[in-house]
């Protein structure tokens, strides 16, 4: 995935892996001062920095192609961006240095920071709108959910795959008026709704791994920048996604466009939103069913990241101790 003039492509990419992880571990600890405090903004500007600084150090130089805002929205972390210290490469990264701001100024489970590096044109670029979602987690045929189904059927087929009544589906959804149908009917078939209130993309990556999460599928309309996100760990590890883009004004029409999205009625599975090699890193800052929230103890820090390759399909668990500055 990487290349480099001083060092193989393996030693690169394993570094990488550790740089990438260190700028969410500091955007988690940078937000997880502000853990309760009732101040997304200032939770999220704290972030933000913290994770800036850290992408500056990177052993590659890239371009963020998924980030807070499009070019000159942000003075952030915004989409075009460039990141890194070495030697100009053709990268792309997706970031969100805190996934779950309101989920953080409440002190409430599930908050993180997450960040992706992926090969030059490997990640569907979207305007800032909603999408449209469902995921299951690996180990299913394929087809056997499907955005345009009604969810009762989508429960039906998933229970009947994985072998069990519908009873013991458990199906992930945004805590939202526009779900209440959804909700609705994912009951009547018989399952169980988990209703999260804010940070979808935790959401769709509980899917991944129902034995851990408790979680069978995602569904429901969340943040399409965000939907990328979380396809970039389905690419990592095995399952499905469908997403289908929500195009509400004539704005975020004009910026499909400049992105060459012009279908309005296209569903992207996985492999259209990730088309390449891809890494994540997901660092906690609130506790949560993926990842442990930042620890403030007797002068030391403690975080937990998750680590998500594509190139091997492996998921690593750091967990990192250090001082307290």
């Amino acid at each position: 995935m990487l290349q480099s003039s001083k060092l193989d492509p393996a030693a690169v990419e394993r570094l990488l892996t550790i740089e990438l992880a260190r700028a969410t571990e500091r955007a988690a600890v940078a937000a997880a001062r502000w853990r309760g405090r009732g101040d997304e903004m200032s939770a999220d500007r704290a972030a933000a920095q913290a994770m800036r600084e850290e992408l500056a150090r990177l052993p590659i130089r890239g371009r963020i192609v998924i980030g807070e805002g499009e070019n000159g929205d942000s003075a952030g972390l915004h989409v075009g961006l460039e990141v890194g210290a070495g030697a100009r490469s053709p990268m792309e990264l997706a970031v969100a240095p805190l996934e779950g701001a309101t989920l953080c100024a409440k002190d409430q489970t599930g908050a993180i920071a997450i960040a992706a590096v992926a090969s030059s044109g490997a990640l569907l670029q979207t305007p800032d709108c909603y999408m449209d979602k469902i995921a299951i987690g690996p180990g299913y045929p394929e087809g056997v959910v499907d955005l345009d189904r009604d969810p009762a059927d989508n429960v039906r087929a998933l229970a009947e795959a994985k072998g069990a009544p519908t009873g013991e589906i458990t199906v992930c959804v945004l805590d939202r008026p526009r779900h209440a149908e959804i909700i609705s009917k994912c009951r009547k078939a018989g399952a169980c709704v988990r209703l999260i209130t804010d940070g979808d993309v935790a959401g769709v990556i509980f899917a991944t791994d129902p034995s851990g999460t408790g979680v069978d599928m995602y569904l429901g309309r969340g943040g399409a920048p965000q939907g990328v996100l979380a396809a970039a760990v389905l690419r990592c590890v095995g399952g499905q996604m469908q997403g289908r883009l929500v195009l509400e004004n004539p704005e975020q029409r004009a910026r499909a466009l400049r992105h060459r999205l012009t279908d309005p009625h296209k569903k992207y599975g996985v492999a259209d939103m990730v088309t390449g090699d891809v890494l994540v890193c997901v660092t906690g800052v609130t506790c949560g069913r993926l990842v442990k929230g930042v620890v403030f103890d007797r002068g030391r820090i403690e975080t937990e990241t998750l680590v998500y390759r594509s190139a091997t399909g492996t998921v690593r668990r750091i967990g990192a101790r250090r001082a307290a500055p």
